[in-house]
């Protein structure tokens, strides 16, 4: 009996102005045996009709089936595949989370991916001060359109006062907005902007600034208001921290590191269809292992189930306790 990895079959894959999406989506697919229909944004169909004619023209010259690779365009053409249950085996669409919640409202068919990419870091009262400012910098300002960008910043209240300052001074050399809460404007000397939504994705440089009294504390807001995409701690106390990756809900937990790292190539997949937050199939940056499944495979010797039911048949036994 064997366990065995096989591809899912057809892939549907829905996206915005990413050009770049073609030839990673349709590398991945190909290498893990999946054919895969193409859905490109109005931006982008030029582009993509022209790299998917050399993809074809490869596959031809391989002996391959060109149909592997299938261009559709047009916005019509969404809800025709998305009623294609039976030909279509997952959905997986990239882009605003406009689109990616008309894809999941709006389909039987199971859609792989993300909507939203609310990610938090939590200052402990424990952390290297200046190693949470280059982390938060990083996960704010390295790409802050990005779905793994650090949305909203959590300081124990215990060094909010001597921390908050000098996160202030950081950003602003950034030019990135602040809103805090009470606590947070409160301390700081500028007109911080009072946050009046915890749950929102700024996709800019932008950033929702609040002071918790505990690690419960913040764990309690990230699961109030994370999309459980990608959590992280800044601390030295490892105890904490270990108990931050074991508790906080989400695809990715990370310890003194900025969230911009929950991506494919960062995690070495080489290239990703896109990040999940479902808790099921795939989850995180999505690679080669989250476009298969798996199979039993049984081969035997004219086995039959009878033989092992009966007075007659081989005996199982079972003791409470026993491993």
């Amino acid at each position: 009996m064997q366990k065995i990895s096989v591809p899912l079959g057809v892939l549907a894959v829905i996206f915005e102005a990413r050009p770049d999406a073609v030839t990673q989506i349709a590398a991945l697919a190909l290498k893990s045996g999946n054919a895969v229909i193409l859905k490109p944004g109005r931006e982008v169909e030029k582009t993509a009709t022209a790299l998917v004619k050399v993809l074809r023209a490869a596959l031809a010259s391989h002996g391959i089936a060109e149909d592997a690779i299938s261009l559709v365009m047009g916005r019509e053409r969404v809800n025709e595949l998305l009623a294609m249950h039976s030909l279509v085996d997952m959905v997986i669409p990239r882009g605003s989370k406009q689109l990616v919640e008309f894809v999941q409202s709006n389909t039987r068919i199971p859609v792989l991916g993300h909507a939203e990419g609310i990610c938090h870091i939590y200052v402990d009262s424990a952390a290297n001060q200046e190693l949470a400012l280059r982390v938060i910098d990083d996960a704010k300002t390295d790409y802050p359109a990005a779905c793994n960008a650090v949305e909203t910043v959590l300081v124990h209240r215990s060094i909010a006062r001597e921390f908050l300052p000098k996160l202030e001074s950081h950003l602003n050399q950034r030019h990135v907005a602040m809103y805090g809460d009470q606590a947070v404007r409160s301390a700081l000397s500028s007109d911080v902007v009072a946050v009046n939504d915890w749950h929102i994705e700024y996709g800019d440089l932008a950033l929702s600034i609040g002071v918790v009294d505990s690690l419960d504390a913040a764990i309690d807001h990230i699961h109030e208001h994370g999309s459980l995409h990608t959590e992280s701690i800044i601390t030295e106390d490892a105890a904490t921290a270990e108990r931050f990756l074991r508790e906080v809900d989400a695809a990715g937990v990370m310890h003194n590191a900025s969230t911009r790292f929950a991506d494919g190539f960062r995690y070495g997949f080489g290239a990703e269809v896109g990040v999940s937050t479902s808790k099921f199939h795939a989850r995180g940056p999505v690679g080669l292992d989250g476009l298969t499944t798996y199979k039993y495979v049984v081969r035997g010797h004219g086995h039959v189930a009878g033989d092992y039911r009966g007075a007659q048949g081989r005996a199982f036994t079972h003791r409470r306790g026993v491993r």
